[in-house]
């Protein structure tokens, strides 16, 4: 491996650049029209333009990411996350092509990309998993039978689902044949493919995802869990680490469970195994994400361990110099998602013009951004301005390093959700770690603005 290109944009194209070159990798981006003055463009070593402003004739576009590897003569292709990432197909022609896909097998990300299948290998290594649908359910009436069996509320699911879509809720049966065809229709018109699965809703639920480490050679270890249950419509928005509800032995315990997932999958890269915990501390497997996450720089901070260094060793072949015994976690670490979003509007897009950027800094603060003042943040992709990475010896600590950054952190010409991270630092089930993967949906239903005290723009 001597050339990667990053097939991706944004602060995750940023950091696989500076992964690269501090393992003396030379790096290729590929960028639309409307990114040509983006940071990664920037930062890299050749930059290649591969299309118009909308994904789906740049980013998407594999013909125009294929050729921008053979005329740069890249060898290797990082997807980052989002687009092309967990896209099977894609990962086969790489691979075929004679690229280094860094990333799992094409195998791999479609055996776990099917639900349905992933949760078969998540019972064959004695997981528990969600009571729902053995696969996939395609007839309305046999669909109503089962839903009956397994209780209402239930969760219509499509099969190539991810990131929150394609998810519809059941409340009671009067609902379930009007919200099983729409579930398919959505299914259809965002993945190109209808098929879905009846799972149970749990009620009030934590949202825990555990990080594993796994070389070519069947090495596999877990990073701790990264606790994602403040999130919006099933769109993760503060991220920490450790969660503050688990104990050490349901710590290990969920971990075992995720490499054992692992194992079952013959999985290799870094990956995210992610549950369910209930009220009563029964967790269930949800699905594996086969990419690096947004979150990856939680556990990063956490366990000094550089996940996109180790993800990029992995594809090279090399065997994992990390065991089980030797991850150690220090502290505790908060991820805060700056959007360009305004939280008092229900979170309303603001691209536009960044007339200011001044970020935040000092003692145990990380900013991961691809944006600068002067910046123009394009309406075509995901809203993220950067994301806050903060520090402390435990949660309350944290907590008070998160609110001397987020009012550190300036940003003018667009809207952000700065002010929406400093309402929730100050409330009190936040504080009290008293709240649930609906709590922010909750309190957007009561009209709640997200106005922090005392806070001046």
């Amino acid at each position: 491996m001597h050339k990667v290109l990053i097939a991706n944009r944004g602060e995750i194209a940023v950091r696989i650049i500076r992964a690269c070159h501090d393992l003396g990798l030379r790096t290729v981006a590929v960028y639309s029209q409307a990114d040509s003055e983006a940071l990664h463009v920037l930062h890299a070593d050749e930059a290649i333009c591969v299309g118009e402003a909308p994904a789906a004739r740049s980013y998407l576009k594999i013909a125009n990411i294929l050729s921008a590897c053979e005329v740069t003569h890249a060898d290797a292709l990082h997807p980052g996350y989002g687009f092309l990432s967990e896209n099977a197909g894609f990962a086969s022609i790489c691979e075929s092509c004679g690229l280094n896909f860094i990333g799992p097998s094409a195998e791999t990300i479609a055996l776990l990309g099917d639900k349905a299948k992933a949760k078969e290998i998540a019972k064959s290594v004695h997981c528990p998993v969600i009571p729902g649908s053995d696969g996939v359910v395609s007839d309305v009436k046999k669909g109503f039978n089962l839903a009956k069996e397994i209780g209402f509320p239930l969760l219509i699911k499509a099969v190539a689902g991810g990131g929150g879509k394609g998810i519809r809720i059941v409340q009671d049966p009067e609902e379930f044949a009007r919200q099983f065809a729409t579930a398919r229709a959505e299914a259809e018109a965002s993945f190109n493919n209808p098929d879905v699965y009846l799972e149970k809703m749990i009620i009030n639920p934590r949202h825990i995802e555990i990080q594993v480490l796994a070389d070519k050679h069947g090495n596999i270890v877990y990073l701790g869990e990264r606790d994602c249950t403040l999130q919006r419509r099933r769109q993760k928005l503060i991220e920490e680490a450790p969660s503050p509800i688990l104990t050490p032995a349901l710590r290990k315990k969920m971990g075992e469970a995720a490499v054992a997932i692992a194992h079952g999958a013959k999985y290799h890269s870094v990956g995210t195994v992610e549950f369910l915990l209930d009220a009563k501390q029964n967790f269930y497997f949800m699905e594996v994400n086969t990419r690096i996450q947004v979150e990856h720089t939680v556990t990063e901070e956490l366990t000094g361990i550089d996940l996109v260094r180790e993800q990029i060793r992995i594809a090279r072949g090399e065997a994992l110099k990390i065991k089980q015994k030797d991850v150690t976690a220090k502290g505790h670490v908060m991820q805060f998602r700056i959007n360009a979003e305004n939280p008092a509007k229900n979170f309303a897009p603001s691209p536009g013009l960044l007339e200011y950027y001044i970020a935040p800094g000092g003692p145990h603060v990380r900013v991961d951004s691809s944006c600068y003042s002067g910046y123009r943040i394009p309406p075509h992709y995901d809203s993220m301005i950067a994301k806050l990475i903060v520090k402390g010896r435990d949660r309350k600590e944290a907590m008070a390093v998160g609110k001397r950054a987020l009012k550190e952190f300036h940003i003018g010409g667009v809207h952000s959700t700065i002010p929406f991270h400093l309402y929730m630092l100050e409330d009190p089930k936040v504080v009290h770690n008293d709240y649930a993967i609906t709590y922010i949906d909750h309190l957007l239903q009561e009209g709640c603005t997200f106005e922090p005290v005392g806070r001046e723009e």
